[in-house]
């Protein structure tokens, strides 16, 4: 590949395209990494998060270069019939099953932590938490969660360009590594989000699940109803902000 063609408009606009996608296809994975983390000693906490990046990263290059073992993910090796429907069942099919059903059991289990009353079981899931099986959960996830970006990203650029979709995922992990500690910090302050950042979890296990049974729901359903919640959540913090202003201000002012 002549390396000129890398700083073409047309190359130019597929790294812009796929990083842009990286990210966007990036941000479940920045919420479980975030989640995954919280469970960790504070003081391990922003190491993991920065591993499990790198550790995705890694992951992400390593089905990259493996084009045919990933094409062949895709190919059914059992078919049936089900009520007269053809149904074909692809290796592909059961990766994103079963990774939704242990995202499901995940965000389920934490979801009972942060209702717990008296806090011991968010004590004990803490000293389970380990910084290695952190980072191997994440990497575990994070191919459940790439192989459709990364087929997506193979789909967009010609194989043979293979440097620029290297270097959006490379650039799209970059730009994560910047918001993890910000949006980690907003979820461990806001009780709130972590249950609505759960939720999104419970929702991306169920579509994940009910894409391997050959229901493919477009994901941009998924992000519309993400985006919903999380602005109505935004709403809410704001509101009761300004309602905690207030109080203050009423306070300040008997006090005086």
């Amino acid at each position: 590949m002549d390396p000129s063609a890398l700083f073409t408009f047309d190359a130019l606009m597929a790294f812009v395209t796929l990083t842009v996608l990286e990210v966007v296809l990036g941000i479940d994975n920045l919420v479980f990494i975030a989640i995954s983390s919280s469970r960790l000693p504070a003081h391990q906490q922003k190491s993991a998060r920065r591993a499990g990046l790198a550790a995705a990263m890694v992951m992400r290059l390593a089905l990259l270069f493996a084009l045919s073992w990933l094409a062949g993910l895709t190919e059914p090796f059992y078919r049936t019939s089900v009520f007269d429907h053809d149904v074909a069942v692809s290796w592909r099919d059961v990766v994103l099953a079963v990774g939704g059903l242990v995202l499901l059991w995940k965000s389920t289990k934490e979801i009972g932590h942060v209702m717990g009353d008296d806090g011991h079981a968010e004590g004990a899931g803490k000293a389970v938490a380990t910084m290695t099986g952190v980072i191997v959960q994440v990497m575990l996830m994070d191919l459940v969660f790439s192989i459709d970006s990364v087929i997506t990203a193979v789909g967009m650029v010609d194989p043979s360009k293979i440097a620029i979709m290297v270097a959006a995922i490379v650039a799209s992990v970059g730009v994560m590594l910047v918001f993890a500690e910000p949006v980690s910090k907003f979820v461990a302050d806001h009780p709130s989000v972590k249950m609505l950042a759960l939720s999104f979890l419970m929702l991306i296990g169920m579509m994940l699940v009910a894409d391997g049974a050959g229901f493919h729901v477009p994901k941009g359903y998924l992000y519309f109803a993400m985006a919903f919640s999380g602005l109505v959540e935004a709403l809410n913090l704001r509101a009761a902000a300004k309602r905690r202003a207030k109080r203050l201000a009423t306070e300040s002012a008997a006090a005086h």
